[in-house]
């Protein structure tokens, strides 16, 4: 996802704070919930990382100060800091912390929403059915919408309320984004190469 966001590909991201912070962890530890993510080893102390990544970026006094800083230097939300991405994180009782970025009032991460989804011409819905609702209830009829989820009732249940234009998938986002990066990503570069190799050929 964040290859996507560096290429250009994504013009808005809305999450929640969970998601962000998640992000931020595997960029400072290479931890999620405090077990690597290469080797899947639960490291000394792994358990307080996520509290941790919170602190660090309350410290830095927000995810673009700890992205100036030099705190925060690859991930998700830093590509979306460094190309000017639009993103929105929604708050819930459940948060840890939470990120200072965070929109805690309900109503005001709904309009923040709101907006973003009046400019969309797609929507992809990645594996959070909460979330993926909220954001379904404030999207015009007129938007593209696909919904990737492991879980086939999640799919179902996006797909059932009236929207003749989502397409559902079920599968898991942890093979579906990587394949869809690889094929966007390298199909442009396809792309790319076979219109400079007609170019030298007219010349």
């Amino acid at each position: 996802l964040a290859d996507l966001v560096e290429g250009g590909y994504v013009d808005a991201l809305s999450a929640g704070n969970g998601f962000a912070t998640h992000d931020i962890e595997r960029s400072l530890y290479g931890t999620s919930l405090g077990m690597d993510v290469e080797t899947l080893e639960h490291p000394r102390k792994g358990h307080k990382h996520h509290i941790w990544t919170i602190s660090e970026i309350i410290r830095a006094g927000g995810i673009a100060a700890a992205v100036d800083e030099g705190t925060l230097t690859e991930g998700v939300m830093y590509q979306c800091v460094e190309n000017d991405v639009d993103t929105v994180l929604a708050g819930s009782i459940r948060d840890d912390g939470p990120l200072p970025d965070t929109i805690t009032d309900a109503i005001e991460a709904q309009n923040a929403i709101r907006e973003q989804a009046h400019e969309a011409d797609i929507v992809i819905m990645l594996a959070t059915l909460l979330h993926s609702v909220a954001v379904g209830n404030c999207l015009p009829s007129t938007t593209k919408t696909v919904c990737v989820d492991i879980n086939p009732a999640t799919v179902t249940q996006l797909l059932d309320r009236g929207s003749a234009q989502a397409v559902g998938m079920v599968t898991d986002i942890g093979t579906f984004v990587p394949t869809l990066a690889e094929y966007v990503l390298e199909g442009a570069d396809d792309t790319e190469s076979a219109a400079c190799d007609d170019a030298a050929e007219d010349a």
